[in-house]
């Protein structure tokens, strides 16, 4: 006999009682298990759902002129191509295509595409002008390119080679649209100064093609995004003395056709090179022929105000009219991303 608990327990129920016994030992570990399962479980999800806000939180919702350059607003390329090789002086010399994509974006991707030209008055300048509208619209889902293209203080070329490379450009990325999952119908070209004129030229001029290239591929734009865009060339207008000779066939303000792109034109009401008179005949004219164009005269602002090292409130403003154009033409969905400045009284 045995005792339990101070009682006396026959000897032949002891195997039972045992067998009971472990049977609830086991049970209990179980219960025991499977609370630890739980707890572990619970803080599995806890960290999950922290991971996921903390990872929410760093992508900004929107950002400031401040913000531009840093982060997520790197002014740094994703991509370079080359697009063109010419003799420059007996030697071949690439010109290049710096590229910025969209968060994600995959080649198989057909999304809205802009193609930018920079200012220097066909003489000088740099595609980095305009990363900071690249940038943007890529963050804004568009795929962006800034173009290298002949000036007149590197290669001793005329306003001539420079609106063939601006048209080759635009040939060539539609032409290869689908390696950039780019859609080959929503194309916009845009520029500043001469790089508005060049992108206005690429719509317009027909003269300046480049031999050897596959005529039957369109350089035309869907969109034109002008800045400040010096597209008078004829007598009275812009540079007239550099292009006298061919001025008729150079100047975008003279070839424009039926139902020319849909374009926004943004500029300052004190531009020396640009007076508002040469913007609004302009626009009356891209009228007439079935097409539409917004003006954006900018009070008191003066010929490039919209660079990032004069003003970063005024590239943010500018900045913030073409995406809303974009809106309109289905290029862009949603908010801008950025935070209008406060107008100063």
């Amino acid at each position: 006999m045995s005792y339990l608990g101070g009682k006396m327990i026959p000897s032949q129920t002891q195997p039972m009682l045992q067998y009971q016994m472990k049977s609830r030992v086991k049970v209990a570990a179980v219960r025991a298990e499977n609370s630890s399962n739980l707890i572990a479980s619970l803080l599995l999800a806890v960290a999950l759902l922290l991971m996921c806000f903390v990872t929410q939180s760093s992508a900004k919702e929107m950002f400031t002129g401040a913000d531009i350059g840093n982060g997520e607003y790197s002014l740094k390329p994703d991509a370079t191509q080359v697009y063109k090789t010419v003799m420059h002086e007996g030697k071949p010399v690439e010109l290049r295509i710096q590229t910025f994509y969209p968060k994600g974006h995959q080649p198989s991707d057909k999304r809205a595409a802009a193609v930018f030209y920079h200012g220097g008055g066909w003489h000088s300048g740099t595609p980095d002008q305009f990363y900071p509208q690249c940038r943007h619209l890529a963050l804004r889902g568009m795929v962006t390119f800034s173009v290298e293209y002949r000036t007149i203080k590197r290669f001793k070329n005329s306003p001539k080679e420079c609106v063939k490379d601006g048209i080759s450009a635009m040939r060539w990325l539609r032409k290869n649209a689908a390696q950039f999952g780019v859609d080959p119908e929503r194309m916009a070209a845009g520029g500043g100064s001469a790089g508005g004129h060049i992108a206005s030229a690429v719509a317009f001029c027909d003269a300046f093609q480049e031999d050897g290239e596959d005529q039957s591929v369109s350089p035309v734009p869907n969109a034109l995004l002008l800045y400040n865009p010096v597209f008078d060339n004829g007598p009275g207008g812009f540079a007239h003395g550099m292009v006298k000779d061919y001025w008729e066939d150079i100047s975008p303000a003279h070839n424009i056709g039926e139902n020319p792109p849909p374009t926004i034109i943004i500029s300052g009401s004190k531009d020396a090179l640009l007076p508002v008179s040469i913007l609004e005949r302009y626009t009356a004219k891209m009228k007439e022929f079935g097409g539409r164009c917004e003006l954006k005269v900018y009070q008191d602002r003066e010929h490039g105000f919209f660079n990032i090292w004069l003003s970063r409130d005024d590239l943010v403003r500018t900045t913030l009219d073409v995406d809303a154009f974009l809106v309109s033409l289905g290029y862009l969905e949603g908010p801008a991303l950025l935070e209008k400045p406060v107008e100063k009284k």
